[in-house]
């Protein structure tokens, strides 16, 4: 048998139907309970709560006597029948003598004797009736609509069981645990009972459960329309640059104000060992909701969205504003490091960061210098880094033929030919072929730049030619033979 006072009884009122009127909130231990007239309290033993019998609250004077007895005879305390009001001075000899006195709510006498009685024995049965009453009273707080949903449903849980209840946050959570806490796919944490509880270990999992889908429908309502908006940028990102007046209106009515000023991040994620194996599809949720939560009380417009494994973040405000760009890297660094901290060493994440650009068209250049921006870190071997794009170089001039799926793909096919050496091959010939043109058709300076014999470079040039079967010394041909490598060099990812 549990030993148990009437301050264990109080914690859990509601459940039991009592209520404090008089007298210390915990007496002796209690050893047993018994349904009792007033008259009867002389011949109980030590440590009985009694439950006074009868459908009306006896006397005031009965109840001086009663309390008189109850203290002499060691009684853990008294409970009153429903409507019992303690008068002054039963109020001061229930202190005077250290008699608790309660009263019922609504049970009648021999029914709540039985309820404490439950308790008092602990047990199987007891341990299921209070985590039924605490699945109820966490279901209610679910159903009340209340702003912090999450809260309440822990409030009402713990309250009803007598241990506190809390959300620990452990984003290595199972979905297999029973009292793991998710949105959607994203492991929150779990729940935990403050002393361990048999309870709350049949009442947590559903408990859990009733967080879980609170927690996702108010991240629903709160993100949703960023969701939204991060839908369209993906589109406007890929669309062809004659369709892109065609999305003012739509991001209009998203709320998505096109003419503001954007500056892009782009983050790539790769395995360190096998670089075309594909991200756990977890992450992409974890990161959403970690980068929704971070930037939610930030004043610049952001928005997040995902093209693959990629993480695309855009950073929006009025044109001019300063420092743009070095808030935007503020931001991808700490979503840079919450990505390591889910998915493990064995990958990186690589970050290119565009300049600010005004307009639809601006964004578009933006996300395309800050993917050309990470894939050339990529190439380089810098994984990890965080790469801003090149602001003066010829790159910059070759962005918006890359941004451009229709001039990328003209520009591509002229190369096409070549794609059939196979990957390795194809880029040294592409390679090859850039140094003899850019270096106005010497085979010299050509084998100077690439440290080859003049001569193994005339070779690689007379395979070329014949590939691609083109003039290369018409001026025309060259130069958009020329502007062919250079993109697709600067868009390669290898």
């Amino acid at each position: 048998m549990a030993q148990l006072t009437t301050a264990d009884l109080l914690a859990q009122a509601e459940r039991l139907g009592i209520s404090h009127v008089a007298g210390p909130t915990a007496g002796a231990t209690i050893e047993r309970v018994d349904v009792a007239a007033l008259s009867e309290l002389p011949s109980l033993p030590a440590g009985t709560l009694a439950v006074v019998a009868g459908d009306e609250p006896p006397a005031s004077y009965l109840v001086d006597v009663a309390l008189r007895q109850a203290s002499a005879r060691g009684l853990a305390g008294l409970v009153m029948p429903v409507g019992f009001t303690a008068a002054e001075t039963a109020t001061v000899l229930a202190d005077r003598g250290g008699v608790p006195v309660l009263v019922s709510s609504a049970a009648r006498a021999p029914d709540l004797a039985v309820t404490i009685d439950r308790v008092i024995s602990g047990g199987a049965a007891e341990s299921m009736t209070r985590a039924a009453f605490a699945v109820e009273k966490a279901t209610a707080a679910a159903s009340a609509g209340e702003t912090d949903a999450v809260a309440a449903i822990l409030e009402a849980a713990g309250t009803a069981l007598g241990v506190r209840v809390s959300l620990q946050d452990d984003p290595g959570t199972s979905w297999t645990d029973a009292d793991a806490v998710f949105a959607g796919e994203v492991p929150i944490g779990r729940l935990i009972a403050e002393t361990s509880d048999p309870a709350a270990t049949v009442a947590l999992p559903v408990v859990a459960s009733l967080v879980s889908r609170a927690m996702q429908r108010h991240l629903q309502d709160r993100f949703a329309p960023n969701q939204s908006r991060a839908d369209l940028i993906v589109e406007l990102i890929l669309a062809e640059a004659g369709r892109v007046d065609g999305f003012v209106a739509p991001a209009a009515r998203l709320g998505l104000p096109l003419q503001l000023s954007h500056a892009v991040a782009w983050m790539r994620p790769q395995h360190r060992v096998d670089p075309g194996l594909r991200a756990p599809r977890f992450v992409e949720a974890a990161l959403e909701l970690f980068t929704l939560q971070l930037i939610d009380d930030r004043p610049e417009l952001w928005h997040i969205a995902f093209l693959q494994d990629d993480v695309i973040l855009v950073s929006s405000e009025d044109h001019g504003a300063g420092d743009h760009q070095r808030r935007l890297r503020d931001v991808i660094v700490r979503v840079q490091a919450q990505a390591r901290r889910l998915i493990g060493d064995g990958w990186t994440y690589t970050v290119g960061l565009g300049t600010p650009q005004t307009g639809a068209a601006g964004l578009r250049q933006s996300a395309a210098e800050a993917r050309v921006a990470a894939d050339s870190a990529i190439a380089a071997g810098r994984l990890d880094a965080v790469e801003l794009t090149d602001v003066t170089g010829l790159r910059r001039l070759l962005l918006d033929f890359y941004a451009s799926p229709v001039s990328r793909n003209l520009l591509d096919d002229l190369l096409h030919p070549l794609d059939a050496l196979g990957p390795q091959r194809s880029a040294t010939a592409v390679r090859t072929l850039l140094s003899y043109l850019g270096n106005r058709n010497s085979l010299t300076q050509a084998g100077r730049e690439l440290n080859l014999h003049p001569n193994a470079v005339g070779y690689r040039i007379r395979r070329v030619r014949e590939v691609l079967d083109v003039d290369l010394d018409d001026p025309d041909t060259r130069f958009a033979v020329e502007l062919a490598c250079r993109v697709r060099l600067i868009g390669s990812t290898r």
